[in-house]
């Protein structure tokens, strides 16, 4: 068999591998980057682009349908051309993979392979009959929708986030399996496509890990549009259908049956590293198959480390560049970063969309410790009011004894941009009273953060 020395090997061309290849080959290091399928992971292929390119269309679609409000006149009533709007998602995708497979191919001091990268043991691994070795070793191998074992399911034909991008027709009706962040950007986007659309969530309310004024109002915001909502499905069964597949829901409201003419399951993500060949190299995994790590996101065989997805410690496009990053610190400059220490923000890009960082108001109430607790509704933000996009709210959290901000949530116009003001002030371990001599830039969504933080009030 041949075989071949490297001073790194990289599993995976997603959000952390390509940039650590840089890094690496940079300081001097012989690096080997396989890919067994897409360049640019789930981010550019089935991910954050192709889907936020999705939600600018059904957003301008939305925008049509509201224009006479604007004063805005249409010789005739807005329709969708969903082929003109895949190509455009399928465009940007196209681009964005061929923008990291060239990069990593000109990339001097990179070996690209193309193939499954199968562990033979704790420094080794083979590709296509080849064996490579290296002390470092990167598994960057991200994930993939979660499919459970469902009564029915293996009956029926059913999409996942990766059949949606792709999507050159509206169904007539969409039945969305779980209410949670995926499942709710596609449910509102096909509904503003013009799509029937039914979400279904096992759990009591929406989006189960935001706190419940936030869950409560994401639902009044989708069911406003139309789309039905059933919560609290304790069983969920499929049947083969005429018209597609039918659903059958049990729940404390008793049970109900939905029929769809397509089935789309957002229950969650698993790692792809069921096929790795982890246990010949003796790399630990927890029951759902992500990789264990340490602060230093390395395994428990030294030299081998586990980033993006497939560890387990984020599940964002941002959280696994931080994982590059902090990896690259370590080893290449001489620091000791950790993910530990990483403050957690994230956005839902529902219309409006949530942004968010830090604790929710519950967790924070569960510490015990004495909070100041903002909160104000968008229809009280000038850029809101002007925009006609008054839905939702901002909220913030503060620590009264040591006057750090804890988390907050802004769901609203702008949110997912606004947040960050908060995110920043957080990492930089300020007090939130340093807003009150911030001057913030009239209109936008953002000078009004200042004004909930001065209105902070002891939680009752």
């Amino acid at each position: 068999m041949v075989s071949r020395s490297f001073d790194a090997i990289i599993i995976g061309a997603g959000q952390a591998g390509p940039p650590l290849a840089g890094r690496l080959t940079g300081a001097g290091r012989k690096v080997a980057l396989v890919e067994r399928r897409y360049f640019g992971g789930t981010c550019v292929n089935t991910g954050c682009k192709p889907t936020k390119t999705l939600v600018a269309s059904a957003y301008a679609a939305r925008m049509a349908q509201r224009a006479a409000e604007f004063g805005v006149v249409l010789d005739r009533p807005p329709g969708i051309d969903m082929k003109t709007v895949q190509a455009r998602a399928g465009k940007i995708i196209a681009d964005g993979r061929a923008g990291v497979e060239g990069w990593l191919e000109g990339m001097d001091g990179c070996t690209v392979l193309r193939g499954h990268a199968r562990f033979t043991g704790p420094r080794a691994v083979e590709v296509d009959g080849e064996t490579l070795t290296a002390p470092h070793i990167f598994i960057n191998v991200g994930g993939r929708a979660a499919v459970p074992d469902l009564p029915g399911l293996e009956d029926i034909s059913y999409l996942t986030n990766s059949d949606m991008v792709e999507m050159t027709s509206v169904p007539a009706h969409l039945v969305v399996i779980g209410g949670s962040y995926i499942g709710l950007e596609f449910a509102q986007m096909f509904r503003r496509f013009g799509a029937r659309v039914t979400v279904i969530e096992k759990g009591p309310r929406l989006v189960a890990r935001e706190d419940e004024d936030v869950s409560v109002a994401i639902r009044e915001i989708l069911e406003a549009e139309g789309i039905e909502v059933h919560t609290g499905a304790e069983c969920i069964g499929f049947a083969p259908h005429a018209e597609g597949a039918q659903v059958t829901v049990d729940g404390p409201g008793g049970a109900a049956r939905v029929t769809g003419s397509h089935a789309l399951l957002a229950i969650g993500r698993r790692p792809n590293t069921d096929d790795l060949g982890l246990e010949a190299a003796g790399i630990d995994t927890d029951a759902r198959g992500y990789i264990a790590v340490d602060d230093y996101l390395e395994t428990g065989i030294t030299g081998v480390y586990a980033l993006g997805d497939c560890n387990g410690r984020g599940a964002f496009t941002h959280t696994a560049y931080n994982d590059f990053e902090i990896v690259a610190a370590n080893l290449l400059d001489g620091k000791a970063w950790k993910v530990g220490e990483r403050l957690p923000g994230y956005a839902l890009y529902t219309d409006p969309p949530l942004g968010r960082v830090g604790m929710t108001e519950a967790q924070a109430r569960a510490t015990g410790r004495p909070l100041l607790i903002g909160k104000r509704p968008m229809s009280r933000v000038g850029r809101a009011v002007e925009k006609g996009e008054t839905q939702g709210f901002m909220k913030a959290v503060v620590d009264a004894q040591t006057q750090r901000l804890l988390g907050a949530a802004i769901l609203g116009t702008g949110g997912d941009e606004a947040i960050h003001g908060l995110l920043d002030i957080m990492n930089a371990d300020l007090p939130y009273t340093v807003f009150q001599r911030a001057v913030p830039i009239h209109p936008t969504v953002s000078e009004l953060i200042p004004t909930l933080l001065a209105e902070m009030k002891p939680a009752g």
